[in-house]
């Protein structure tokens, strides 16, 4: 059995695979894929595959352009961060979906269900991955009001449109308000990041950034991206090379 996995995160790669590898009891042939352009240079080449794990949101693009770039009629198993609401849009397409962190239990569900529809897959059928791309894209991730910080004895809230940045500085997470004052929120950077929604962008692993708190954008060395704020923020918020791309399609998008 050939499957492959598109997921740009290699930790939970590597946990996929070895989870299918002993849900599955037959031998399977599995590739790995990190990007938009490797997954549209294999698929181009590659011989036919039996099942397609697939992440959405890749650090160079939505995974929906590989499938535009090159026709691909193999059932594919979304693993995404995203809500019901967004999912909604593609259940008729993709065979099931996964939602992040999964468990054994949901991905063991989903082989079952690719082995319950392997003899009905209709390889004319021709999933709208464009559509659910400009669906995807153009959609306003739905934004908290707040965010509860701790402060001394206290825990309050800290309003969504008052935060400039989010940001790790010694493996501890924090905040900054446009007003220059920080604070540690009761909450992890991807828990910030689902919450923050479409006008925050997570510029690397350290870093999400407010689009209101952006001067403008510079180039870097290797081809990153250096972002200058207009709050006193002293360390350097840079944007992967991968993430440029992505990165400047977000900020043309402000209103």
């Amino acid at each position: 059995m050939k499957i492959t996995i598109i997921e740009d995160e290699e930790l939970v790669a590597d946990d996929l695979e070895r989870n299918i590898r002993e849900l599955i009891d037959q031998p399977v042939y599995i590739v790995k894929l990190r990007s938009v352009k490797e997954g549209i240079a294999y698929f181009r080449k590659a011989e036919p595959q039996d099942l397609i794990f697939s992440d959405i949101q890749l650090g160079d693009g939505l995974s929906f352009e590989i499938f535009v770039a090159k026709s691909v009629s193999v059932p594919v198993i979304f693993c995404t961060a995203y809500n019901e609401y967004a999912l909604d849009a593609f259940k008729a397409n993709g065979i099931d979906y996964i939602l992040k962190p999964f468990t054994r239990q949901t991905l063991q569900c989903a082989i079952q269900k690719y082995k319950q529809l392997q003899q009905v897959f209709s390889t004319e059928q021709t999933p709208q991955y464009d559509a659910l791309m400009r669906l995807l894209v153009g959609k306003d991730t739905q934004q908290a009001a707040s965010v509860l910080v701790y402060h001394q004895d206290k825990i309050i809230p800290i309003k969504m449109d008052e935060i400039a940045i989010f940001y790790i500085e010694n493996e501890v997470t924090h905040l900054m308000t446009f007003g220059g004052k920080s604070y540690y929120p009761n909450k992890n950077m991807d828990e910030l990041e689902k919450l923050s929604g479409n006008c925050f962008f997570r510029t690397n692993r350290q870093s999400l950034v407010c689009r209101k708190a952006i001067v403008d954008v510079s180039s870097f060395f290797t081809r990153k991206l250096s972002i200058n704020l207009n709050i006193p923020f002293h360390n350097k918020v840079t944007v992967s090379q991968a993430r440029s791309s992505q990165f400047l399609n977000w900020l043309a998008m402000g209103k």
